[in-house]
């Protein structure tokens, strides 16, 4: 299975991400793949003003900030051991994966 797979990884906390692709490498090395990454990418900051009140003070605002972190990963000379330990990987829950093959 000479594939290459590719992970994204993306949450709101940057701890988490980080957690998760720590643990990915470490399952992939222990396989015995190449694995290239995690690469960083660029993060997305959302922001949003909302108005304090509606009615007396206009010009009272609050401004709220939402980002979300991205990882990328290339996995290179995988095997079917390599996919098990993937599969059967538990990461957090406020993690998203996307994996392509």
């Amino acid at each position: 299975m000479s594939h290459r797979i590719r992970i994204k990884l993306k949450s709101y906390d940057h701890n988490l991400v980080d957690k998760s692709a720590e643990k990915i490498v470490k399952t992939v090395k222990t396989t015995g793949a190449i694995v290239n990454g995690p690469i960083p990418l660029p993060t997305n900051k959302q922001k949003f003003t909302v108005l304090k009140s509606p009615f007396v003070n206009k010009k009272a605002r609050e401004q709220f900030q939402l980002c979300s972190y991205k990882r990328l990963m290339d996995i290179y000379s995988s095997s079917a051991k390599t996919v098990d330990a993937l599969m059967k990987l538990e990461l957090p829950s406020g993690v998203e994966v996307e994996i392509k093959v």
